[in-house]
Formats: structure tokens, sequence, C-alpha cells
């Protein structure tokens, strides 16, 4: 960062059951929200409260194991979590880090010890790094109990209990034969200015340890709805309630259609966001900028 700022990367997870999805809304409680809250309590006496990038925005009702943001913070802010910075070169950069490692301590310490909202970490990370534009992959999983599964109260706010038996063996393949750089308009809730072209590098379904079946779903970004979108396509092949071929053929089609139902949100969980190799995030934030649409692709 440039002189005078310090970029601090958040790992951070969240049960987005009471939260009206990741984004700032006025009125409501918005995982962002509570987060920059909390933020403003920590730095507010030193300067205009930092703001939060997201690797991606998720809707009302999705949870997150892996989500990932950063903030900037001026070296007054920085220098309020635990004394003064000095100016000394690599003492004062393991200082910087030592330091940043307090911002997730003051945010969970806020949030208390009943909180659905958590910051696994705070870090300083290499040059470059931007929790958006760096990233090459997000990873989300969807998880089902059907008709033959058990449904585990424990897991109900995670798991969607679905009235019937599916063929798992069928939503996999008809998974896998999704998987590629396509314009998936017809999984998507389109949004102007915006494209629906993604590289859809992982798609595949399996059954647990406990018989829920588990759809683990991969791409470089993944627009509006998506994924619960190819989730409820693929449950409807499990259902016989559509082709394979049809689903290929809905997807070629690149319009809105009703041959399947979107599933909702309480099933879905952000598990990952990759990044490449330190010397190449600064790279990689150019590169997604120049391609991607105005909307912080998320699902």
């Amino acid at each position: 960062m440039e002189n005078g700022v310090t970029r601090i990367r958040l790992d951070i997870a969240y049960d987005g059951t009471n939260f009206h999805g990741w984004g700032r809304q006025p009125e409501l409680r918005t995982v962002q929200g509570v987060l920059e809250e909390a933020l403003a309590t920590v730095f507010g006496r030193h300067g205009a409260p930092p703001a939060l990038t997201v690797a991606g925005r998720t809707d009302a009702g999705v949870h997150a194991l892996g989500q990932v943001a950063h903030l900037d913070v001026t070296d007054e802010q920085l220098a309020s979590l635990g004394g003064a910075r000095n100016n000394t070169g690599a003492t004062k950069h393991h200082g910087d880090r030592s330091m940043a490692g307090a911002v997730a301590r003051r945010l969970n310490g806020i949030a208390g010890l009943d909180t659905d909202v958590w910051v696994a970490r705070s870090s300083v990370p290499a040059p470059g790094f931007n929790a958006r534009f760096s990233a090459t992959w997000r990873q989300y999983e969807y998880r089902v109990a059907d008709a033959e599964a058990p449904r585990n109260p424990l897991h109900r706010v995670n798991t969607l209990w679905y009235p019937a038996s599916l063929d798992v063996a069928a939503m996999n393949e008809a998974a896998v034969s999704l998987v590629g750089l396509h314009d998936w308009t017809s999984f998507c809730k389109s949004r102007e200015g915006t494209t629906n072209v993604r590289t859809l590098q992982r798609f595949v379904w399996e059954k647990d340890e406990s018989g829920v079946l588990v759809a683990r779903v991969k791409a470089d970004a993944f627009c509006h709805s998506m994924v619960r979108a190819l989730v409820g396509a693929t449950i409807a092949v499990g259902e016989a309630k559509l082709s394979p071929e049809r689903l290929l053929e809905l997807r070629n089609d690149r319009e809105r259609t009703s041959d399947f139902k979107v599933v909702p949100a309480k099933g879905l969980t952000l598990m990952e966001v990759g990044y490449p190799d330190d010397g190449e995030l600064a790279a990689r934030a150019e590169q997604t900028r120049a391609r991607r649409d105005p909307i912080p692709a998320g699902e």
C-alpha cells in the first residue's frame, strides 16, 4: 500500500440466517453493516472508519465459512491497536503484522461469544492484494437432505430438507456436463450493464458420510443466484423431472426458464476464496478490473 496506509485482510465466517445478505442496506441487518459498525467502534476516534471490500456479496440467508474482505487503515488507526509504529524497516513491518492481528480480536470482542459472525483471522496481505479483484475462484457447497437422508435438526439452518428421493448419480452426471466457460443467463438474475459469462470450474454432487447430498460448485465468479439455480436444475434431474440433455439445451438457450426452481438460500455456504501466488496478486487484480462487470461477483 501507499505510505501512511496499510491494507488488512479479514477471513470471515457467518451464519446467514438472520442477515439480509452481505451488502449494507438501510434499516436492515447485514454482515457488512455489522462489521463496519464494529470497525467504527474500533477506529472511530482516529479518523474516518474504514470500509470493507469483499470477495463476493452473498444473498440473504447464505452462510460463509471462508469469506474474505479487506480494509485500509491509516498509520494512526493501526498504531491505536497496539502502540506507535516505528520507521525501521523489518521491525516496523513486523509491528504492522502484529497490530493487524489485533483487528480480529477487537471485532470478535465487540461481537461477543454468542455471535453469528466471526472474524477467523486478520492479517497484512502481500502487496497488490484486493479481496475482490485478486480472487481467481470462489467455492460453494449446497447441502440437501432428501427423503432417504437423516433430518438432523442441528443442521436445519444450513441444509435443505427435500421431500422426495433423489438420484445423486444422475445429478452428478448432469452437473459435470455443465462445466466450462459459458453464458449463464439461463441460471442468473441478470443486471443491466453486467455480463453473465463465467467459467464453471467444478460442479459435482456427492453423499457425505451421513447420507446428505452435497453439491460442490467452484467458478472464477458467480452471477446473481447462479449456484442456487444450478442446484435447483440438477435436483430436477435427480427427481426425473428434467433430462440432462434438456438441461444443456436450457443453458445454451441463454434465457430465463421455469423448467426448474431456484432452491432456497439456507442450504448454501461460501466455503473458500482462492488467490494466486503473492507475486501475481496485483496483475490478477488489474486483469479482473479490465474485464469484470461493476457489481462484485458473488452468490
